[in-house]
C-alpha cells in the first residue's frame, strides 16, 4: 500500500514538472514565433520601401531616357541646320566670288572703254590747238564721236541756211573729217517741240533735215570734204536729250549733231592703241 501511494506520487510530481516544462516551452516557442512575426513585418515594410524606391527610379529612368531622346532630336536638328548653313554659306561666298569677278570684269571693260574714248578723242582732235577745242562739245560713245553744236552757231534764226559765223565752227569740224579720211559722217539736226510756220517748211522734220542738208553741202563745197562720206539726217523734235518745258531745254534740243563713225578694222586698231597702264591703273 505504502509502495502504490509512492508511485502515485512520484508520478504526479512528474506530471507537475512536465507540465511546467512544456509550458516553458511554449512560452519559449510562442516568444519566439512573436519575433519571426515582428521580423517578417519588417522585412516586408523594407520590401514595400524598395518597390517604392525601385518604381521611383524606374519613373526616373524612363523621364531620362525621354529627355535623352529629345536631346538627340535637339541635336541632330541643330546638326541638320548647321550642314544647312554651311551649305547656305558656301553658296553665298561663291555668289560673291562671281559677283566680284563681274564687278572687276566691268571695271576692266569701263576703263577700257575709257582709254578707247581718251585714244578717239586725242586722234580725231590732233589738228585742233587748245582754244579750238574749247569750242567743241566732244563725246565718245560705244565707239562713235559725237560733236555737239548749237543751231545759233550754225543757222540764221529760224532758217537752215548756214550762218556768217558758222565758217569759224565748221572748219575745226572739217580739220576732223579731213584728218581721217575713212571715217563716215553722219549730219544730223535736231530740233525743239515748237511747230516751225514757214510757208517753204511744212513740219519739224523738214527743219531738221535741211539744216543738216545745209552742213553737209557746206563741208562739201568750202572745205573740200568727200561727199561720199557725208550723210545727211534730221530727227526733227523726236531725239531731245532734256526736256522741252523750259525755254532752256528747248534751247539745248535745238542742235546740230556731226557724228564720226570708224569701221571695223579701224575700230580694232584703235583698240589696240588704247594704253594697258590705264587698265591695270584702274583695277
Amino acid at each position: 500500500m505504502k509502495s502504490s501511494i509512492w508511485v502515485l506520487l512520484t508520478l504526479t510530481v512528474s506530471i507537475m514538472f512536465t507540465g511546467c516544462a512544456a509550458k516553458k516551452e511554449l512560452q519559449s516557442l510562442k516568444a519566439e514565433y512573436q519575433g519571426c512575426q515582428l521580423s517578417l513585418t519588417e522585412s516586408r515594410t523594407r520590401v514595400a520601401s524598395l518597390e517604392e524606391r525601385l518604381a521611383e527610379a524606374q519613373k526616373n529612368n524612363e523621364e531620362l531616357r525621354a529627355n535623352m531622346r529629345e536631346i538627340q532630336g535637339l541635336l541632330d536638328k541643330s546638326l541638320a541646320q548647321s550642314s544647312q548653313g554651311n551649305a547656305n554659306v558656301a553658296k553665298l561666298v561663291d555668289e560673291i566670288n562671281s559677283s566680284n569677278r563681274f564687278i572687276q570684269h566691268l571695271v576692266e571693260t569701263k576703263n577700257k572703254s575709257d582709254s578707247l574714248n581718251l585714244v578717239m578723242i586725242n586722234n580725231l582732235t590732233r589738228s585742233l590747238t587748245r582754244e579750238e577745242m574749247r569750242d567743241l562739245d566732244i563725246q565718245v560713245l560705244k565707239g562713235v564721236v559725237y560733236i555737239s553744236l548749237d543751231d545759233r552757231m550754225l543757222y540764221r534764226s529760224g532758217s537752215y541756211e548756214i550762218s556768217d559765223k558758222a565758217g569759224e565752227i565748221l572748219s575745226k569740224i572739217a580739220k576732223i573729217i579731213l584728218d581721217y579720211r575713212d571715217y563716215d559722217v553722219l549730219v544730223e539736226g535736231n530740233t525743239d517741240d515748237v511747230p516751225i510756220s514757214r510757208p517753204n517748211i511744212r513740219n519739224n522734220w523738214d527743219l531738221s533735215a535741211l539744216r543738216g542738208s545745209s552742213v553737209v553741202q557746206a563741208l562739201q563745197d568750202e572745205y573740200g570734204v568727200d561727199p561720199k562720206r557725208l550723210t545727211a539726217a534730221g530727227r526733227g523734235e523726236y531725239n531731245p536729250i532734256v526736256s522741252n518745258d523750259t525755254d532752256d531745254g528747248k534751247t539745248r534740243n535745238r542742235r546740230t549733231q556731226i557724228i564720226i563713225t570708224p569701221k571695223l578694222d579701224q575700230f580694232m586698231d584703235l583698240i589696240e592703241q588704247a594704253p594697258q597702264s590705264s587698265l591695270d591703273d584702274g583695277i
